[in-house]
């Protein structure tokens, strides 16, 4: 996670700029957090911790909570616990701040009352955060049209699929757009409270909060040899009734295959286009930069749990080259491969994934593109202007197709505006 120093100056980006001017009756100290029945309690108690304990005696300035019911109660949580909030709907009117922790299912709507209570409050200045399965709240009341967030990565298919407005970047711990901001999934909620802290009241207060919640300040995810980010090959559940699912599949299993888009479009006897299309509306992500992330992911699994060269891992995982997996891995991952196979064995003394074995060097993988360095050396992958790694849209191969442009992860979100706070798990 890393936010520019400017933007931690400044917040004001121009999201916030055109908000409205924080109504009399709202303080930004006064915290308003959104229960609802169903909710699972760690998502839930975060804000609470965060904002509804009196620490000035540990230089951490105080906030005003107002624990509000979303809809009539009790509200019961996870393993049957039943909770009373004190307060109902109208208590957002007085709220500088709107925390939504969690909706307990993202394939129901949320109350419409409290969609109005939270359009309301937006509407007068109040500053709004959706944590974890939060942004589905946010997102049905309309607050994250045009704007980019993030939620947990499981679900941000569904989010990107059901509110094609919202600009979804799974890779993110947290988005700060000004005045909406929203979280990753579970702990990612505690890195965007103490970003919320530190931007009110400075790092020290935020440092003096982490220290007390014994957490990290910042989470340097994804930074060199610090917490990688992890990637995972889930699709949303509705992919398994389509007849696309048995071309996924397949792919999954052919990883190690030279394939490309065109090849996937075949088998489902669609043409590229129709495949595209098709592939983008049930996943929320285009097809290419799909496959280039399993493959990454396949490299990660390898640098995990067995001594392959890296250039052995790029063969192994489809890639015509180490370059084509190093750029592609760095812009995922934000390592390199090497990087990040060593940050891995330095958290698992025993060098070995939590659950798989390591997997011996039993047979080496023809590498034609081998000269006897050091397989993870100086990078070799080329940069393109304003720094991102590879001059062109790489095919799912690695190889580089000419002529398109070149294309991050979620390529098909709209560029963020520049000026908006990001806490990037790269």
């Amino acid at each position: 996670m890393s936010v520019p120093t400017s933007q931690e100056d400044s917040r004001e980006g121009p999201a916030s700029a055109t908000a409205r001017k924080l109504a009399a009756r709202r303080r930004r100290e006064v915290v308003a957090v959104l229960l609802f029945s169903g909710g699972p309690i760690f998502e839930s108690s975060i804000p609470l911790s965060v904002f509804g304990i009196d620490r000035q005696d540990a230089g951490v300035p105080r906030y005003r909570l107002l624990a509000c019911a979303g809809e009539d109660g009790p509200l019961r949580t996870t393993g049957g616990l039943q909770l009373t909030a004190p307060h109902g709907l109208e208590a957002l009117s007085r709220a500088g701040t709107v925390v939504v922790p969690a909706w307990r299912s993202i394939s129901q709507p949320p109350p419409a009352p409290a969609l109005e209570a939270l359009r309301q409050a937006h509407d007068e200045g109040a500053r709004v955060l959706g944590l974890c399965t939060g942004a589905f709240v946010l997102a049905a009341a309309g607050l994250l049209d045009g704007r980019p967030a993030t939620t947990h990565w499981m679900y941000a298919p569904t989010l990107a699929k059901r509110y094609p407005a919202v600009h979804v970047d799974p890779r993110e711990l947290f988005v700060d757009d000004g005045d909406i901001l929203t979280s990753a999934g579970t702990a990612a909620g505690i890195d965007l409270c103490l970003h919320v802290v530190r931007t009110d009241h400075g790092a020290e207060a935020a440092g003096a909060l982490a220290r007390r919640l014994v957490v990290p300040p910042r989470r340097a995810a994804g930074a060199d040899g610090a917490h990688p980010r992890h990637l995972d090959r889930s699709l949303p559940e509705e992919i398994g009734a389509d007849p696309l699912a048995e071309v996924v599949a397949w792919a999954l299993e052919h990883l190690h295959e030279q394939f490309d888009v065109e090849a996937l479009a075949a088998r489902a006897y669609m043409s590229r286009r129709t495949f595209d299309r098709r592939f983008r509306t049930l996943t929320g992500s285009a097809p290419l930069q799909w496959l280039i992330t399993q493959r990454v992911l396949q490299a990660q699994r390898l640098l995990e749990t067995s001594d392959y060269s890296v250039d052995e891992v790029a063969a192994r995982c489809g890639f015509r080259s180490p370059v084509a997996l190093r750029g592609h891995f760095r812009r995922q991952l934000g390592a390199s491969p090497a990087s990040y196979r060593a940050a891995y064995r330095a958290r698992r003394p025993d060098g070995g994934g939590a659950d798989a074995p390591r997997v011996p060097h039993a047979r080496k993988v023809p590498a034609p593109h081998e000269g006897g360095r050091d397989p993870d050396g100086p990078r070799s992958h080329t940069t393109a202007p304003g720094g991102t790694e590879g001059r062109a849209e790489a095919r799912a191969d690695g190889a580089a197709e000419p002529g398109k442009p070149q294309s991050d992860a979620w390529s098909h979100r709209l560029p963020r505006q520049r000026g908006r706070g990001h806490g990037r798990a790269t």
